[in-house]
């Protein structure tokens, strides 16, 4: 491991409602991707590490499920893992969609983290679609109901504010040895990195059919001798309907994201994949304790 002298590293809670952006702009920090992202609300299920590093400062950085209220038993882990993820930060920055309102979901979390003793930042974010006069009243509206430490407008999309913020972020991390290889941008493993790329495909393709009533699991995950890897998933489905939904007419959808999710697979691996889907419908996944384990979840009553 390559460490710069008097070598700084801290943890950064990326904490926001559902479709904030946080995700994008986790991945932008990186400069790579290591976090799926769509569209649509809440597609960030579980706590997942971003590693980048700033001069001589590695931050890491947790990319948390958006924040909401639940209902289902999946979306109260959701947010517990939210909150569990700010625990012990050494900065929570509070991503913020500087196009939508400030409605009850933000102001929620607002009043959240105001118990909170953490340096926290405001970070406005889609400034390259938003109304400036717009994005300045949210600004100061929020620093009304809370005093954050630093606020900024960013777009995680094209990058625009984005190294102004890294180099903030690095400035408040404490001094201290770097806790991953300057090369290593993720805490996730492989196998659960193949499954979050199947399950943007889902959503990508699937658009308002199949929102939320879908996971992934990668039954089988193995280094072939020619350096290829082989890649067995489950997509796991509440109903049949939802099934015909993924297969599509004559099996053409679920080709289609298994096209595209290898083709996805092999460029952030940088080796061949040979990716094998089938569909499968399990009406009580969502109450299968071993899934949550599997995706780093903790199981909530």
């Amino acid at each position: 491991m390559t460490e710069p002298t008097s070598p700084h590293c801290g943890l950064i809670a990326v904490v926001g409602a559902p479709n904030a952006g946080k995700s994008t702009l986790v991945n932008h920090l990186v400069g790579q991707k290591v976090a799926i992202t769509s569209p649509k609300a809440q597609t960030t299920r579980t706590r997942l590490m971003g590693i980048a590093i700033e001069g001589g400062t590695q931050l890491l950085l947790v990319d948390t499920p958006g924040i909401f209220d639940p209902a289902r038993r999946l979306d109260r882990a959701m947010v517990a893992a939210a909150w569990e993820g700010a625990e012990g930060a050494d900065a929570i920055a509070f991503v913020v969609d500087g196009k939508g309102g400030l409605g009850p979901k933000v102001t929620a979390i607002v009043e959240r983290l105001a118990h909170r003793k953490e340096p926290k930042l405001l970070i406005l974010n889609k400034v390259d679609v938003a109304d400036k006069p717009r994005l300045l009243g949210h600004a100061a509206k929020l620093n009304e109901l809370l005093d954050f430490d630093e606020t900024f407008f960013v777009s995680a999309t094209t990058g625009d504010g984005v190294p102004e913020l890294k180099a903030a972020l690095a400035a408040r991390m404490p001094e201290g040895p770097w806790h991953f290889p300057e090369d290593q941008v993720s805490d996730a493993t492989d196998r659960m990195m193949a499954a979050e790329v199947t399950r943007e495909q889902l959503y990508h393709q699937l658009h308002a059919e199949l929102p939320y009533a879908s996971a992934v699991d990668t039954e089988l995950y193995k280094e072939r001798e020619d350096g290829s890897v082989e890649i067995h998933q489950q997509i796991l489905v509440a109903r049949e309907t939802q099934r015909a939904i993924v297969l599509g007419k004559g099996g053409s959808r679920i080709k289609e994201i298994g096209a595209r999710s290898r083709a996805e697979l092999s460029r952030l691996m940088g080796v061949t994949v040979h990716l094998y889907l089938h569909v499968k419908v399990r009406p009580d996944w969502q109450e299968d304790r071993s899934f949550y384990r599997d995706i780093g979840l903790d199981w909530v009553e």
